[in-house]
């Protein structure tokens, strides 16, 4: 208000001082002439100006052009003279800011109050006037309300500077944040006030959740708090339920703040009647089995929208892309039920006309369409555009994928499918150490190409070396070696071992392989491996090594041509390889040393990994392995070398690595390793707070159980060992880094223990 007053004023004096310099009489203009510019250009100034060379010049005309040069706030004083029939336009300009400085500001950075200042256009090099100060105190108290500093003041100072510039200070006093000290919920009899506001994002926190923002009120969270009362009550049967009003009162300190939700609940309706209605393009009876709401049932809100996605869904599969599924309530007021009808409308059969890869610089298309399993041509399938979609996220050089459905300007039937594909570097190349509890001082150097010349082929070349175990590798994998996904790799491999350096029984061994794996689908989440592999081991013993393995050698040699076959049937429909939060991996190996070979034995297992999400960050894992292996043939007994170990990471945390199971004879009573395993798993999985999600950081609380045993017939059920702790979990650039504090529950005399574990710079 006062500024309208201001400019009115100055548009007024403007028009006098114009009248004492600028003759009333109107005149020809013949010329323009602008005085008084700096920074502003004169061309800019001419395209504002409404009047030009050539115009006859009146008393109306002058409020006009003062009018519109005020009007671009560029200038702060405009005067008009006249010298014979030429205009002068004398011109103050206002002055720009030259800097903007913050002081006392903690909770929100420079840089973040720079930005929401320049949303509202205040910013370096701008033009600056007095009306600013009020904007740009009004955003930045703005900026602090949103975070719950009530109390935050804002004080600006100008500092004129030569050339026409100002600087300006703001001097910020943050004052505490307002936190929730009640949220109370007035009108409700079905539910008590803590089982209705429980899940609400706005209320005072645990006692135990020390970092937790729940206190803090916005806005926002309270209309999503709002949001979920409402879902409560209609997923209830309240079909009535109201709120009222909210009120959200803060106390003269600006301290605490008291929200008050209030309700009217109504009646709880019963639904009496589900029906279908509409045209229908599949079978009613398939329809029919989707409708998980029935007749008696208390009416919910989420079932009839389950409902409404479960029909809109199957009618996407037979080509329906744009289906329309209305549900009709028709209400009893007398006998408080709900009839329900849903009206089915499938629309037109749309077909894909064509499949548009995007944002690929790096991979050929071709890389991503075998991935594909919507089809050009085809009816429109939601199910196949959504498995298309998960396939393509699974490959190691994609980050994200976005599929988006654009109809065919002038074609009511047809659409196309634009994939739109943000890659990651493909390539790795990785050089890392660390240190390893089970393994000692690490070493390793890899060059990895995931996706070799845009081919989506994986060529590896990897060098590790520990106190235990020194490996040289080199990896070729074709994901499509046959147009239908028939996958075929090449592996080879050469090591030296030190077992000593291992926790486990005494010798060295040297070996040298090769082999090459099949990988047949035979379902979306259904593969078989089929491995055919060679392996030269030559064995060494050493002054400590124990009876039982120089018994081994005696009867079988010390060095072997072994030929191996191995088949894995696996089951994955994990929604990740890294971190999964939900689905399920299952595997069944059997790996032989077939008859001809040196040894002739065989090694079994089964494990399966089970991800259950009970809340957006909260996840179940259970995990369970059985394992066992023996000789057959001429061979005495499954080689030392091949057995099972147990202890510390990927089986029982607590116990030393590779320490469960029975002991060899010497002095030392060493881990010979066992024929039978047995292990399990529960833990419970979680994000640190305060990160996004994907972080590549997540905690754990475990309970472990599990043990190795001489043979099947061994086995006990008393000698399991179980333990409990938190663990953690971080993928780094060199690998995994991974720490358990665990406490074993039942260990026994002789078993070696270990509160804390860790590995550093290994594969995860």
């Amino acid at each position: 208000m006062i500024f309208r007053v201001f400019k009115t004023l100055v548009l007024t004096g403007a028009l006098l001082l114009f009248a004492s310099n600028v003759h009333a009489a109107s005149f020809v203009i013949e010329d323009i002439e602008l005085e008084g510019l700096g920074r502003i250009e004169a061309g800019t100034v001419f395209t504002y100006l409404p009047i030009q060379v050539g115009d006859r010049f009146t008393d109306e005309r002058s409020a006009e052009i003062v009018g519109a040069l005020y009007g671009t706030g560029f200038f702060s004083d405009i005067t008009l003279r006249r010298r014979g029939d030429v205009l002068i336009v004398v011109l103050e300009e206002r002055p720009a800011i030259s800097d903007i400085t913050f002081d006392g500001n903690e909770d929100i950075s420079d840089e973040d109050l720079t930005e929401a200042l320049g949303s509202v256009e205040i910013a370096r090099g701008r033009v600056f006037n007095r009306s600013v100060l009020e904007r740009l105190e009004q955003e930045l108290t703005q900026q602090y309300l949103a975070r719950g500093k009530y109390s935050a003041r804002i004080k600006t100072t100008v500092k004129p500077l030569e050339r026409n510039r100002v600087d300006i200070k703001i001097d910020i006093t943050e004052g505490e944040i307002a936190t929730i000290k009640r949220v109370n919920v007035v009108g409700n009899r079905a539910f008590e006030e803590d089982e209705l506001t429980e899940d609400f994002a706005s209320g005072i926190p645990a006692w135990w959740a020390f970092f937790s923002s729940r206190d803090q009120y916005s806005q926002e969270k309270l209309t999503g708090d709002l949001e979920l009362l409402r879902t409560q009550y209609l997923d209830e049967g309240y079909l009535q339920f109201n709120i009222d009003s909210t009120q959200v009162a803060i106390t003269p300190d600006k301290q605490d703040i008291y929200i008050g939700i209030n309700i009217d609940e109504g009646d709880q309706y019963k639904v009496s009647d589900v029906q279908l209605a509409g045209t229908f393009i599949v079978p009613k009876d398939d329809l029919q089995r989707l409708l998980v709401i029935r007749s008696g049932d208390t009416f919910s809100r989420s079932r009839v929208i389950r409902i409404v996605d479960d029909i809109t869904r199957r009618l996407g599969r037979e080509g329906y892309a744009f289906a329309s599924i209305n549900p009709i309530p028709e209400i009893d007021e007398v006998a408080k039920e709900v009839s329900l009808t849903f009206f089915v409308d499938p629309g037109q059969r749309i077909y894909v006309r064509r499949i548009n890869i995007l944002g690929n610089t790096t991979t050929s298309d071709e890389v991503y369409r075998r991935e594909l399993r919507q089809i050009e041509g085809g009816w429109y399938d939601l199910t196949d555009i959504e498995l298309s979609r998960q396939r393509v996220q699974r490959l190691a050089y994609v980050e994200s994928v976005e599929v988006n459905t654009e109809r065919v300007p002038g074609v009511n039937d047809m659409v196309d499918l634009n994939v739109s594909i943000r890659e990651r570097l493909a390539g790795n190349f990785a050089i890392g150490a660390g240190f390893s509890q089970s393994q000692g001082l690490l070493f390793n150097l890899s060059v990895t190409q995931e996706n070799f010349l845009g081919t989506g082929r994986r060529v590896g070349v990897r060098f590790d070396n520990s106190d235990f175990n020194t490996v040289y590798s080199i990896s070729y994998t074709n994901p499509y070696y046959t147009i239908d996904g028939v996958s075929r790799g090449f592996n080879l491999n050469y090591s030296k071992t030190d077992a000593s350096e291992a926790n486990i029984s005494d010798y060295n061994a040297e070996q040298l392989g090769a082999d090459v794996v099949y990988g047949i689908p035979f379902s979306e989440f259904d593969t078989l491996q089929a491995t055919a592999g060679y392996q030269n081991v030559s064995i060494d013993t050493t002054v400590n090594t124990a009876q039982e393995i120089r018994t081994f050698l005696r009867d079988n040699g010390n060095a072997y041509n072994i030929y191996q076959f191995g088949g894995s049937l696996i089951h994955d429909t994990r929604n990740k390889t890294v971190f999964a939060d939900r689905g399920n991996l299952q595997e069944l190996n059997l790996d032989v040393a077939v008859p001809g070979s040196d040894l002739e034995y065989y090694r079994a297992d089964y494990s399966n990994q089970g991800y259950i999400p009970l809340t957006s960050g909260l996840t179940l894992s259970l995990n369970g392995e059985v394992a066992y292996g023996n000789s057959y043939g001429g061979t005495t007994d499954l080689p030392f070398f091949e057995k099972y170990y147990g202890g510390g990471f990927g089986t029982v945390r607590g116990y030393a690595a590779n320490s469960l199971g029975p002991e060899d004879s010497t002095v030392f009573r060493d881990p010979l390793g066992g024929n039978f395993r047995v292990i399990s798993n529960i833990e419970l999985l979680f994000p640190p707070p305060f990160t996004e999600e994907g972080s590549n950081l997540r905690f754990g609380v475990f309970f472990d159980a599990g043990n190795v045993f001489a043979d099947v017939g061994a086995f006990e059920v008393s000698e399991i060992r179980t333990s409990v702790g938190v663990s953690t979990s971080w993928i780094t650039p060199v690998g995994a880094l991974t720490f358990s504090l665990a406490q074993a529950l039942n260990d026994q005399p002789g078993d070696e223990t270990e509160t804390f574990q860790f590995n550093i710079g290994t594969i995860f």
